[in-house]
């Protein structure tokens, strides 16, 4: 096969996955939490046509390589987890975080896995748990009497019980962060999982040791840039039919020559 075939057909491959990523990240624009992704690519070898070569004394200029590319192909999809807009809601179990962390929540595997999504509930048992239903984690047991419930930006949550006119501390939010948060595994349900990339997991609790703080009555919007998104789906475009238009060239090229032996 043509080699520019290939290396234009790789490009086309590229820009198919590109548009995959873009996509996936339009569809969530809404999604609390949501982080958007950028695909990223890289060349393939090179065909050394012919090496770097000395024109007359070695003190002379040195003539460079000839090298000819063979095409490109996904490298990694990278998650970015930039600082999404809060958005106020006035509901007391919607909690953002601002700044670094990751709530705790237990999947039903029993592990810990971590959300930026805040949008909690309170179960039949009176616990937090997330809008899937995942136990908050340390565990927060909210009295069936409580009434005023308070998160403040330590991530104290409080509320006051029966005639007591005090309010009453329940528990605290405790965050996690990672040395490497793009490492993060995605596990839907807006989930990450810890990994190798990422690193061991550091808890503490929001406002402390660089922890950012939590906000009542607030959740954090996807970070994806529509108007950002729509620019790429245009340039993913536009490269995808240039590289078509690469294949058709090749093909009417090998065309003559096989109808020159006619």
């Amino acid at each position: 096969m043509d080699p520019a075939l290939r290396a234009a057909a790789s490009g086309m491959m590229a820009q198919q996955l590109r548009t995959e990523v873009i996509a996936n990240n339009l569809a969530n624009v809404n999604t609390t939490g949501f982080k958007r992704s950028r695909a990223n690519f890289e060349d393939l070898l090179y065909q050394t046509v012919q090496g770097a070569a000395v024109l007359g004394q070695p003190e002379s200029q040195t003539q460079p390589a000839v090298q000819i590319g063979r095409g490109t192909r996904l490298v990694g999809v990278q998650r970015l987890h930039t600082q999404g807009a809060l958005e106020t809601t006035n509901r007391p179990l919607d909690v953002a975080i601002e700044g670094e962390g990751f709530f705790q929540v237990q999947a039903p595997g029993g592990q810990t896995e971590y959300t930026r999504d805040g949008t909690f509930q309170i179960s039949d048992q009176g616990v937090l748990v997330t809008g899937s239903g995942y136990t908050l984690v340390p565990n927060i047991k909210i009295p069936s009497d409580a009434t005023g419930l308070t998160i403040s930006a330590s991530g104290i949550v409080s509320a006051t019980r029966g005639q007591s006119t005090q309010p009453e501390e329940l528990g605290r939010i405790e965050v996690a962060r990672f040395a490497n948060p793009a490492g993060l595994q995605a596990q839907g349900e807006n989930l990450y999982a810890a990994t190798a990339a990422s690193g061991e997991p550091v808890t503490g609790f929001p406002q402390e040791d660089g922890f950012g703080r939590c906000v009542q009555g607030a959740v954090e919007s996807s970070n994806v840039e529509i108007v950002q998104e729509m620019v790429d789906m245009i340039s993913a475009m536009r490269a995808y039919e240039i590289n078509s238009k690469a294949i058709k060239n090749s093909e009417d090229m090998l065309e003559i020559a096989n109808n020159l032996v006619k």
